[in-house]
């Protein structure tokens, strides 16, 4: 799936990869969500899944 299929329902940045573009979250054309942000490791997930760490906004 391409970046340019997805809705993106939140962030403030350009798109380029800046720092100010994460984290965002997409949705698909068939519903459902995509998360983009920092990796976290609080846990480690199963295989093929991966955990992503939203930051409070101020």
């Amino acid at each position: 799936m391409a970046r340019e299929e997805l809705i993106r329902l939140t962030g403030t940045g350009n798109g380029k990869g800046n720092k100010n573009d994460c984290p965002n979250i997409y949705r698909t054309a068939q519903g459902s969500i995509v998360v983009r942000g920092d990796l976290s490791d609080a846990w480690t997930p199963p295989a093929g899944e991966g955990l992503v760490e939203i930051p409070r906004v101020h």
